[in-house]
């Protein structure tokens, strides 16, 4: 059994699992939108009636009223309950194989991660709203861990080699291929995992990406150059899995 501190700090995780999802739910749907975050109540976007504090508890909400609107009964974006069940058993996974706070950090990471893998398989967009904090927090760990060159070299290493790989591609296609967005996510993922991690990353992006577009054509599903794929979606999987198990080959 792991010692009373580690389980204080998987079950603060696991807790705040669902009130973290819950605000990604909503950040999802309001920055796309360019509208108002932390300065606007919650409302239905069906009737416009802002949600009362029962309403917004996650997941126990959504199951009480049915997935509903409690005046219109219009149905509320089942993301919410999605991401809200998503972020705890993502804050479990990090806890078990990393436990104490170690873990708990795990799982900030795993919920910056999920928001923009959702937001580029949607609107193929990375907002530096996001993936710099993601650099800037993964960095103050590694400085509280007394790594902070080496992570710093790999957040560096990886915006550089990745925006030199994106413009190589547009000289060698004539067209983008490589959103602006994924270098800083790279970066992002340089600095939480280090320099040595990013051959990892990468590759594991790759293997996933390319495991996408086969099911997709065995789906029968038009796959081709001139259609964009969500890369940060598969770039986001080889962080997170990079920062579980560490490098591949070094672990």
């Amino acid at each position: 059994m792991a010692p009373q501190a580690d389980l204080i700090w998987l079950i603060a995780a696991i807790l705040l699992g669902p009130f973290v999802g819950s605000f990604l739910g909503l950040l999802s749907l309001r920055l796309p939108q360019d509208l108002p975050v932390v300065w606007s109540r919650s409302a239905c976007p069906a009737c416009g009636r802002t949600l009362a504090p029962l309403d917004l508890v996650p997941i126990l909400s959504h199951l009480w009223l049915r997935g509903q609107c409690r005046s219109c009964g219009a149905t509320i974006p089942r993301r919410y309950l999605a991401l809200e069940l998503a972020c705890p058993a993502l804050a479990l996974w990090a806890g078990l194989v990393h436990p104490s706070a170690a873990g708990f950090l795990g799982a900030v990471l795993a919920w910056q991660l999920l928001l923009l893998a959702l937001l580029d398989a949607e609107h193929f967009w990375l907002p530096r709203l996001l993936t710099v904090p993601l650099i800037v927090s993964g960095l103050a760990v590694a400085a509280a861990q007394g790594l902070l060159v080496e992570h710093a070299l790999g957040a560096a290493l990886g915006f550089a080699g990745f925006s030199l790989l994106a413009l190589a591609y547009r000289r060698l296609r004539g067209h983008e291929g490589l959103g602006g967005g994924d270098a800083y996510l790279v970066a992002g993922g340089g600095a939480w995992c280090g320099a040595l991690a990013l051959p990892s990353i990468l590759l594991i992006a790759a293997v996933s990406g390319l495991t996408f577009v086969l099911i997709q054509r065995w789906r029968g599903k038009p796959v081709g150059g001139a259609l964009p794929l969500p890369f940060g979606v598969f770039l986001a999987a080889g962080i997170w899995v990079t920062w579980l198990y560490g490098p591949l080959g070094l672990s």
